[in-house]
């Protein structure tokens, strides 16, 4: 992992994308402080309509998600007009969804924390999470995965340690590359 002494400079937004499951808190938080950014869970911004339907087991549909990706645009808009870096976890799982995020901020990176379902629901199994598995198969089936050129991947099927050191480096090359192109 990155050593905590070594201040890292990355000034670029970043949307921590994937099924829910697939680690946009945990790996947030860590590629957070692996790059000296701060992370805020993009589900912190849903309306209490949104939760309580989700806590119904009830999947959210494009209408309820509008509302919640204009509220995160204006917060990666106010970033990016502040010169801030940011992460924030948001499920991103359509290329509409994205293309609305990204009237935040054109240069804004998605970082994809892609898995299996099997894996994804493993790992929901062992820890207390208010989705079902029926609502996790609807992310799948909303997931557009996106493109190579759209989004750096990291496989999740590794260590939490790994796939943060993984998922640091690849938002680093590609800030770098992005801004020097």
């Amino acid at each position: 992992m990155t050593d905590a002494a070594t201040p890292a400079v990355f000034n670029r937004r970043v949307i921590v994308m994937g099924v829910s499951g697939s680690g946009k808190s945990s790996i947030g938080k860590g590629v957070g402080q692996a790059l000296g950014v701060s992370y805020i869970d993009g589900d912190s911004y849903h309306p209490r309509a949104n939760v309580e339907k989700m806590a119904r087991g009830e999947p959210l549909d494009d209408d309820d998600r509008a509302g919640w990706l204009d509220a995160l645009t204006g917060l990666i808009r106010d970033y990016r007009d502040d010169e801030m870096p940011l992460l924030i976890g948001c499920s991103a799982l359509k290329r509409r969804y994205r293309d609305t995020l990204r009237a935040g901020d054109p240069g804004l990176i998605f970082l994809f924390l892609d898995g299996t379902y099997d894996v994804i629901l493993a790992r929901m199994q062992q820890r207390e999470h208010f989705f079902s598995p029926k609502m996790l198969q609807s992310q799948f089936d909303t997931l557009e995965r996106p493109a190579a050129d759209e989004a750096v991947r990291v496989d999740i099927d590794a260590s939490v340690e790994d796939v943060i050191d993984q998922a640091a480096e690849a938002l680093k090359a590609r800030a770098t590359t992005r801004q020097t192109a």
